[in-house]
C-alpha cells in the first residue's frame, strides 16, 4: 500500500506549477468595449466552392467570414445569391414581424400574461434568411430562439401566441414551456429546453430520410454554448460517417445565458473549425448580412440534395437583448456592447441595401413596421380571449392524461376518472372558467 506522502504533490523540484486557464470575456459591466481583435474581413472576399468540393479543399472557409453586404450597402461578390427585390422585401417583412412579435410578446411576459419569453432581437436573419433557403418541407429542428423560421413559414401568429400563454386554444395543451412550439404541418419539429438534442434529432431524421429515399433534408439550430455538450458531437460523428443529409446550423451570439462564447472554446478557435475534425464541411458566416446567410443556407442545402454530404454553419452574429426574460445582462456584459458591435443589425443591414437599389424607403419601411405591430396587437388581443397564464381558461382537465398511450393503460383510466370527478366536484367542471 502507498505511504500517505507519495500522496502529496511534489515540491522543491525544477518542475514548474501547473496554472488553469479560465476565460474571459472582452469587456464587463460598466467597462469599456472591444472587438479590435475581431476580423470582420471584407465583403465578397470570401471564395464560393462548387457545393461538391471535399472538405479539407475548403478548411479556409471555416476560419474566415462569408459576407455579401458590404458597409456601403452594396452586395458584393461571388456569394451574392443574387434576389430578386420582390424576395428581399418579403424577406424584410418577416424580419420586421419577428421583432414586432418579440417586442409584444416581452411586454405580455411583464405584465404577467405569460411566465417566460425569449427574444431574438440581432439574430433575425439566421432563421429568417436561412430558412428561406430551404424547402418548405424540409424538416427542421430548431432551438428556442427560431420564431423566424414559424413566421417565415406562414404559422399563424394567434397558434404562436396561444402556446406562449398555454391557454385552451394551445394546441399544446400546455404540456410545453412558452416559445417550444411544434407544427407537423410546417415541418417544425418540437422545441425541446435540453440543450442540443435535437441535433442528433436532425441527423436521425436525415439518415431516415436517405434511406427512404426521399428528397428532403433536415436542418438544426443551436446556440454556439450548446456545442459543449455530447450530442451536438454525437450528430457530427453521425452526420459524416453516415453522409447524412443535413445542416447544422450553430449560432454564435457570443453569449450563453451569463457565460461567453469561450467556454464553449471560441478562445482556441472558430465554431466552424470545429467542422474540419469530423470531416464535414465547414462554414462561418456574417449572421447579420441576410444575404449572406441565405447564400450558405441554400450552398449546404443543395450540396445535401446532391448527396455530398452534411454542412456545419457558423453564424457570427450577436445576441442583442438578454438570454431570456429571466437573465439581466448588465450583470455581465458592458451595455455599450450593443452598440459597437461591428456587424451592425440584420434588420437595418437589409432595410439599407433595399434603399441602395432602389427598391425601398424610409417611409415604406416605417409603414411596415406599424403594420407589423398592429398586426401583432390584434393578434394578441385574440389570442387572450382564450385565456393568459393563471386566468384558469385551459383545456379540459382529463386531456392531461391523453397523447401518450394508443390506448390508455386500465391503471391510468382509473386515475383519470377519479382524478376528474374529484374536479367537477370541486369546481362543478372539469374547467374552472366554464
Amino acid at each position: 500500500m502507498a505511504d500517505q506522502a507519495d500522496k502529496k504533490p511534489h515540491t522543491g523540484d525544477n518542475r514548474p506549477a501547473l496554472a488553469l486557464h479560465v476565460p474571459e470575456p472582452r469587456s464587463r459591466p460598466g467597462g469599456p468595449v472591444n472587438f479590435a481583435d475581431i476580423d470582420i474581413g471584407k465583403a465578397g472576399d470570401q471564395p464560393r466552392p462548387d457545393e461538391g468540393t471535399a472538405p479539407a479543399d475548403m478548411k479556409d472557409l471555416a476560419y474566415g467570414l462569408v459576407r455579401v453586404l458590404g458597409d456601403d450597402n452594396k452586395a458584393y461578390g461571388p456569394w451574392d445569391p443574387k434576389l430578386d427585390p420582390d424576395t428581399l422585401r418579403i424577406m424584410l417583412g418577416h424580419m420586421a414581424m419577428v421583432r414586432a412579435f418579440d417586442e409584444r410578446m416581452f411586454r405580455g411576459q411583464r405584465q404577467g400574461k405569460t411566465s417566460f419569453y425569449m427574444k431574438c432581437t440581432g439574430e433575425e436573419a439566421t432563421s429568417v434568411a436561412a430558412s428561406m433557403a430551404l424547402a418548405s418541407d424540409d424538416m427542421v429542428f430548431p432551438s428556442y430562439r427560431q420564431q423566424g423560421i414559424l413566421i417565415a413559414r406562414g404559422y399563424p401568429l394567434i397558434e404562436m401566441i396561444n402556446q406562449i400563454y398555454s391557454n385552451r386554444g394551445d394546441k399544446l395543451k400546455g404540456r410545453q414551456l412558452p416559445i417550444m412550439y411544434s407544427s407537423r404541418e410546417h415541418s417544425f419539429f418540437s422545441i425541446s429546453g435540453n440543450l442540443a438534442t435535437q441535433t442528433p434529432q436532425a441527423v436521425g431524421w436525415a439518415m431516415a430520410s436517405a434511406i427512404k429515399g426521399d428528397s428532403r433534408i433536415a436542418a438544426t439550430w443551436v446556440g454556439e454554448g450548446s456545442t459543449a455538450e455530447g450530442d451536438f458531437h454525437s450528430a457530427c460523428t453521425f452526420a459524416t460517417v453516415y453522409n447524412a443529409p443535413v445542416i447544422l446550423n450553430v449560432i454564435n451570439n457570443q453569449w450563453a445565458i451569463s457565460s461567453f462564447s469561450g467556454f464553449a472554446g471560441a478562445e482556441r478557435t472558430t465554431f466552424a473549425a470545429r467542422a474540419l475534425g469530423y470531416g464535414l464541411a465547414g462554414l462561418r458566416v456574417d449572421g447579420n448580412d441576410a444575404l449572406a446567410c441565405f447564400a450558405a443556407q441554400q450552398w449546404a442545402a443543395n450540396r445535401a440534395r446532391a448527396n455530398q454530404g452534411p454542412t456545419l454553419i457558423e453564424y457570427f452574429t450577436y445576441r442583442a437583448e438578454g438570454h431570456s426574460t429571466s437573465d439581466d445582462p448588465s450583470g455581465y456584459r458592458s451595455a455599450q456592447e450593443r452598440e459597437e458591435w461591428p456587424l451592425g443589425d440584420p434588420v437595418m443591414r437589409l432595410k439599407n441595401h433595399l434603399i441602395e437599389i432602389g427598391e425601398w424607403d424610409e417611409d415604406r419601411q416605417q409603414a411596415m413596421d406599424l403594420k407589423c405591430a398592429e398586426e401583432v396587437k390584434a393578434t394578441t388581443k385574440e389570442a387572450e380571449k382564450n385565456g393568459i397564464l393563471g386566468h384558469g381558461m385551459h383545456h379540459p382537465f382529463h386531456t392531461m392524461f391523453e397523447d401518450v398511450f394508443e390506448e390508455l393503460p386500465w391503471h391510468l383510466e382509473e386515475q383519470a376518472k377519479q382524478a376528474t370527478s374529484e374536479r367537477i366536484a370541486k369546481f362543478g367542471s372539469e374547467r374552472p372558467d366554464q
